[in-house]
């Protein structure tokens, strides 16, 4: 097969048709031969059981040391470790991986993520009382983005006034767009390189602070490019994937009023509201690459030492009978993989689903005649990198009146 006979995949013509494009795909088989928008020939995988299976593969690792002439060829930097994404657990085989994982995974048990529902109602009802009295507003700049941001910034200890920056580094990091990629990743690593040395001179009761007191331990747990890699991970981690995770969210609901005022009536359905939401517009488009160990058969395909396999998160969870395009609130049986499979299930995934909650929730309760100010067809799409999700949320509802003063 030649480059020219090769499928072109992650351009901002497909992400922005993305579930027709997939569909046309999964009629053709579980897995396809195709190159991404850098150039780079890979694999995607759209099939849900072949995702499963390639998800959890033992001749699929995150090791590219079989491909890293190819990706020194293309130019391709992200895997890295100190100027992109590496260094940290999503980038790392066991043993390495399990030893990383163990040592943040106590910071994101539910019990502790339960405990932050205050502070996440606080920020929603913040950012919701800004935009009240306009009666419009775009939610993405205005709701969905600044939320899980300030939410994360404070949990790892990011002071205020360093946000902005960090917000946009993390965006261009995730190849948003992807001439920004390399620029992205490498000033999110030094920004947190120094960071973390402000942590270890003054550690204050935050996870970024928690984490330099591992790596300052004796034993040596955590060495100073893991500590870095992690930091990078939690942060990319925990932001601009919610970020979209709430945009196809909302407008997932303003596409289908009636489960929107079904939601309204039943708050308790939040929760099955959030799986079903993953499943039908996973915020993650496609996963990280992964490498064959050595050469074998995944799908009816072979696959060749060094190739990159993809999995398409947002393929997957409408791969089914003819009812998976339907979107269903009451729908009982989560079946999607938008936070992964296997050890590198998301370790973040309860804080999104308490983020998810509590901001649907909040936006139907506060704005119930909220809709948008344009046709769902013609709003943009992040136009590429991993993500999925509306790049603009332009709506109306009535207006709250002003708050009493000194209320």
């Amino acid at each position: 097969m030649t480059t020219d006979d090769v499928l072109r995949v992650f351009t901002p013509e497909f992400k922005a048709d993305a579930h027709a494009r997939y569909a046309e795909l999964r009629k053709q088989g579980p897995i396809h031969r195709v190159q991404t928008h850098t150039g780079l020939p890979t694999w995607l995988v759209v099939g849900y059981e072949l995702a499963r299976e390639a998800l959890v593969h033992p001749l699929l690792g995150k090791d590219s040391t079989p491909a890293d002439e190819a990706l020194r060829d293309a130019g391709y930097t992200v895997n890295r470790p100190g100027v992109g994404l590496g260094g940290n657990m999503l980038t790392a085989d066991p043993p390495h991986h399990t030893r990383l994982r163990k040592l943040v995974a106590a910071a994101f048990t539910p019990r502790r993520m339960e405990a932050l529902r205050p502070r996440v109602q606080e920020i929603t009802d913040g950012l919701l009382d800004a935009v009240a009295e306009d009666g419009r507003a775009d939610l993405v700049p205005a709701f969905t983005t600044p939320l899980p941001v300030t939410v994360i910034s404070e949990l790892l200890g990011v002071p205020e006034g360093q946000r902005g920056n960090f917000t946009t580094w993390t965006q261009h990091a995730l190849g948003n767009p992807p001439e920004k990629q390399a620029e992205g990743a490498l000033n999110l690593n030094r920004f947190l390189s120094e960071l973390l040395a402000d942590k270890h001179r003054s550690p204050g009761d935050d996870l970024l602070s928690a984490l330099v007191a591992v790596r300052d331990e004796d034993d040596g747990r955590l060495s100073d490019t893991e500590l870095l890699g992690t930091a990078v991970l939690l942060v990319v981690a925990g932001h601009d994937t919610t970020a979209n995770l709430l945009a196809d969210g909302i407008l997932a609901l303003l596409r289908h009023p009636d489960q929107a005022r079904l939601l309204r009536e039943r708050p308790d359905l939040l929760p099955a509201a959030i799986e079903e939401v993953l499943r039908y517009d996973a915020p993650v488009e496609y996963t990280p690459l992964r490498w064959a160990a050595e050469d074998f058969e995944l799908g009816g395909s072979r696959i060749s030492k060094g190739d990159g396999v993809h999995i398409a998160l947002t393929a997957v969870g409408r791969d089914g009978d003819e009812d998976a395009d339907r979107f269903d609130v009451t729908r009982a049986d989560g079946r999607h993989l938008s936070f992964g499979h296997g050890i590198h299930h998301c370790l973040g995934a309860p804080l999104a689903r308490l983020e998810g909650v509590v901001a649907l929730g909040t936006l139907l309760r506060r704005f119930p005649d909220l809709e948008l100010t344009v046709p769902a067809e013609e709003l943009p799409w992040v136009p590429a990198g991993i993500t999925h999700g509306p790049a603009a949320l332009p709506v109306r509802f009535s207006p709250e009146p002003p708050a009493p003063a000194g209320s």
